[in-house]
């Protein structure tokens, strides 16, 4: 039978691999939120609604998903059928998605979203309420 050396820098990275993969965390599509920027945007054919998607485990900003849907929509007012275009514009902000659209009326407006976020499998969607201000 042959004996095995193991320097003490192999047991100590084998060591380390261990823990990184035994403490490591999957995160699931409820680990992210839509937060809008801001909460009160002026109502009219230019205006510009931003929102924020952040990983809730540590508050951090999340860049690069792919935002695949968007609805805006009354339904706050009680006229979901009343709905608006919704057109994505860059942002030089990393995790800050910012779109333009036409808030034709004053009042609360619901902005829902779907997105994939890299690395996760399940898709990420939020529901937000806005006002529309004069």
């Amino acid at each position: 039978m042959t004996e095995r050396y193991f320097s003490p820098r192999t047991i100590l990275g084998s060591l380390a691999m261990v823990l990184a993969a035994a403490t490591t965390s999957f995160a699931a599509a409820s680990d992210y939120e839509f937060q809008l920027v801001e909460p009160e945007v002026a109502q009219g054919p230019e205006a510009t609604v931003a929102v924020r998607l952040v990983d809730k485990r540590t508050n951090a900003p999340v860049p690069e998903a792919v935002i695949f849907t968007t609805r805006l929509d009354m339904a706050p007012e009680g006229m979901e059928a009343m709905t608006t275009s919704v057109e994505a514009m860059p942002s030089p902000e990393p995790g800050v998605y910012k779109f333009k659209t036409n808030l034709s009326m004053e009042g609360g407006w619901r902005f829902k979203l779907a997105a994939k976020v890299q690395g996760e499998t399940d898709t990420v969607q939020g529901e937000l309420v806005l006002q529309a201000k004069p």
